[in-house]
């Protein structure tokens, strides 16, 4: 993963940004596994239950008209099952990280020494806990996260538990973050029936990056030359398109020590049992995406765990592709037609990219073009022909997806294709999915329209996942679009109440 994933101009050039959308986490430093207590029996705190939800598709005179697909007009409808103090406390949060003075210098604080004096630290993770924290995660251990699931179910939504570890240092680092994700996938029992979409796990918290990195660099060079011979490799689907770059990879590795071999296997074996818990307890695995240095790795993992752990036709794995690398359509129809060849079933998460300044800043130093689509136009228009291309896959009875996406275009355009093609509800192999805390004029729309919708629910410590916040922060505002939207969609159901309430 990259170290930075946001372009450091902070103070010096407070009116800049960058434009980045669904972002996966960022490097943290590795963390012990969650103490995972508390009663999971006892009676959650639950607000305004929501009336039974409609999970008929809507059918429309115009199937290609998007704009009848999501219904926004309506608040009353969209918003109905959320408290009026969230909606308060949901506007006014992104009312502040929509402010790029506040996000820059909030950035600027949680990088500087100030945060090594503990009174001043403690002020500030206080801030952060009440605003931030409180409106972007799902609570810091797995009993506050069963009350936020619950809450969610009860709004229509699903969820995908996220534990905010990552970036694991050595084994005994990996071990922890192994058991952490055994444990949170064997919570979703306590949760209520199909509430839990997806477990989220992330490749570079059970092994560690330096290895991720040799491993990638041998299958660049395997795929520049094919009689290379890469002893340890277990069976995959492709891992790279004629369009993928390899510039990462100067020169012939050397080949991976005894060691690296071992350090190796136990990766293996570390995504086998969570594999088979998540195969055990019925609920899907998400394998998050990382950039294009160590990426190859991480679809090695993805691809030859779907191989092995499937339920009949329906996945277990789904790796993710990021539309706004330019070989992310090519290499996505190649392991998905590889897969079909193999009778594997095969899920992918489709998101629109995490970073985006390492990868050109990359690039540029080794004189090459930058992998990144040239504009945010360019970006849209990929996601939403993967998007358009897995949609046709499933019509057709094979492989599944996650459409990631705060682009509500993006949101319209698949949703009018998967109707368009008799995509119904109850076929599991489509969802949607938007980061908890955002987009939620979208989630709920879409949820309206019948789809299944999904919430990634990052959970942890305050202190662990500070990071993951901040981040949020700084994408909120480079999606002002979205981001204006919400608040606009929630002062005005905010207002209808208040008009109800003093009528």
């Amino acid at each position: 993963m990259a170290n930075k994933v946001f372009c450091p101009k902070l103070l010096k050039n407070l009116g800049f940004h960058v434009r980045r959308l669904n972002s996966a986490p960022s490097p943290l430093s590795a963390v012990p596994p969650l103490n995972f207590t508390g009663d999971f029996n006892a009676v959650p705190n639950l607000v305004e239950p929501a009336p039974q939800i409609n999970t008929t598709l809507h059918h429309h005179h115009d199937h290609h008209n998007t704009n009848n697909i999501i219904n926004f007009d309506d608040v009353k409808e969209l918003f109905y099952g959320v408290p009026t103090t969230k909606l308060i406390r949901s506007s006014m949060t992104l009312q502040m990280a929509a402010i790029d003075p506040m996000v820059d210098l909030g950035m600027w604080i949680m990088n500087s020494k100030l945060m090594e004096m503990p009174v001043f630290r403690e002020v500030m993770l206080g801030f952060v806990k009440n605003t931030f924290y409180e409106h972007f995660c799902a609570g810091k251990d797995l009993t506050e996260v069963r009350r936020t699931v619950t809450n969610l179910s009860d709004s229509g939504l699903k969820a995908m538990l996220d534990y905010g570890v990552e970036h694991a240092t050595d084994n005994e680092s990996c071990e922890q973050s192994t058991a952490a994700f055994i444990q949170t996938i064997e919570s979703t029992k306590s949760l209520p029936e199909s509430s839990a979409s997806f477990v989220v796990a992330k490749i570079t918290a059970i092994c560690t990056p330096r290895l991720l990195k040799r491993m990638s660099d041998l299958l660049r060079w395997e795929q520049k030359d094919p009689s290379f011979n890469l002893p340890w490799k277990q069976e995959s689907l492709p891992l790279f398109a004629e369009s993928s770059p390899v510039y990462h990879t100067w020169s012939k590795p050397e080949p991976l020590t005894v060691e690296e071999e071992r350090d190796l296997q136990l990766a293996h074996e570390r995504l086998r049992k969570i594999c088979e818990k998540c195969l055990e307890h019925e609920v899907p695995l998400l394998i998050d995406a990382e950039d294009t240095t160590i990426q190859p790795a991480i679809d090695y993992f993805a691809y030859s765990a779907a191989i092995k752990y499937h339920k009949d036709d329906q996945p277990l794995i789904f790796g993710t592709i990021q539309a706004y690398l330019k070989d992310a359509k090519e290499r996505m129809v190649i392991a998905k037609k590889a897969a079909e060849k193999m009778g594997v079933p095969m899920g992918f998460k489709l998101v629109r990219g995490a970073y985006m300044c390492s990868e050109k800043e990359l690039a540029s130093t080794l004189g090459f073009k930058s992998p990144i689509h040239d504009s945010i136009e360019q970006t849209h228009a990929c996601f939403n022909s993967c998007a358009e291309f897995m949609i046709e896959e499933i019509a057709n009875g094979s492989g599944a997806v996650v459409l990631a996406t705060h682009n509500i275009e993006s949101g319209k355009l698949a949703a009018t294709k998967a109707i368009d093609l008799g995509i119904k509800n109850e076929r599991q192999n489509l969802q949607f999915a938007q980061l908890y805390g955002m987009a939620d004029g979208l989630s709920f729309g879409l949820r309206n329209a019948g789809f299944q919708v999904s919430k990634y629910l990052p959970f942890g410590p305050v202190e662990q996942i500070m990071h993951y916040l901040m981040r949020r922060a700084e994408e909120n505002r480079g999606m002002l679009s979205t981001s204006a939207f919400d608040r606009q969609l929630m002062r005005k159901e905010l207002s209808r109440r208040l008009e109800v309430a003093t009528s």
